[in-house]
């Protein structure tokens, strides 16, 4: 590690509920957003860590300015978006995680509250889902994002595809797994699947848990998106049932692009 400073290092007394996870390089454009976002939630039972690549913009003077939200930070350089999300994981101390990155928000300002309400139930949830609220790059509402997710949850409803928003998944710490570093563009696919895969309580939250930043990572990869995409689906429904949802969801994907591509 260089000589970028690092963060706090000090772990909450108590494990909080949460562990928001926000990875960052290089976006002073977004990142105060997102933190602004989270300092307002009503509930504080959630602790905010920020992973930053070794960002050489104003992003770690934003991280600095908001001490009392930010519990911990570390900016140095990583492999990679998914090895960020790694070592954000490594250092989460709470009983769910949530990825929150730069230029996402929460979506209002008791979404962790009424979270809360839903965990302290006889039987706790693994998994927590809900919707996504499209934003651009000026915060402003495109709209819901255009897979709605199913009433219910399981690994093989991701047959389709990515049915529920990265942004929108909460999942126990004891069984989220970390992300596949071997995909650029689809681990997050493949860790929402093995996620699922692993839970045994899957609850709907019947809420907009996030603002989603159209960023178009995908949209501007998209030959590697599908062939990353292609080898989680294959790993977890087999070769035959890749082929035709694929091949479908190719299909589908780059019609939506051409159909709200700006020019």
């Amino acid at each position: 590690m260089d000589d970028i400073p690092s963060g706090s290092d000090s772990v909450p007394k108590q494990p909080p509920l949460i562990s928001i996870i926000t990875v960052v390089f290089n976006s002073q454009q977004f990142l105060e957003s997102t933190i602004l976002s989270i300092a307002m939630q009503e509930s504080t039972n959630f602790e905010y860590i920020i992973i930053d690549g070794g960002s050489t913009d104003g992003t770690l003077e934003i991280i600095k300015k908001y001490p009392e939200v930010v519990d911990r930070w570390i900016s140095e350089p990583d492999r990679g978006l998914y090895d960020a999300m790694n070592k954000g994981l490594k250092m989460a101390q709470g009983e769910y995680v949530w990825f929150i990155n730069s230029g996402d928000k929460i979506y209002e300002d008791n979404t962790i509250s009424l979270i809360e309400s839903m965990v302290n139930q006889s039987v706790k949830p693994d998994v927590i889902y809900g919707e996504t609220l499209i934003i651009d790059t000026e915060g402003r509402e495109i709209g819901m994002r255009r897979l709605s997710v199913p009433d219910t949850l399981t690994w093989k409803k991701l047959i389709d595809g990515l049915v529920v928003c990265h942004q929108s998944i909460i999942v126990k710490r004891s069984i989220a797994p970390f992300y596949n570093t071997k995909f650029k563009i689809s681990a997050d696919y493949d860790w929402v699947l093995t996620a699922l895969r692993n839970a045994k309580v899957i609850e709907n939250s019947r809420l907009i848990l996030s603002r989603y930043l159209d960023n178009g990572l995908s949209k501007n990869n998209i030959p590697r998106a599908l062939r990353e995409r292609f080898h989680v689906m294959r790993k977890n429904f087999g070769f035959g049932k890749t082929m035709g949802n694929h091949i479908l969801i190719g299909f589908r994907f780059v019609n939506y692009v051409i159909k709200n591509r700006r020019f």
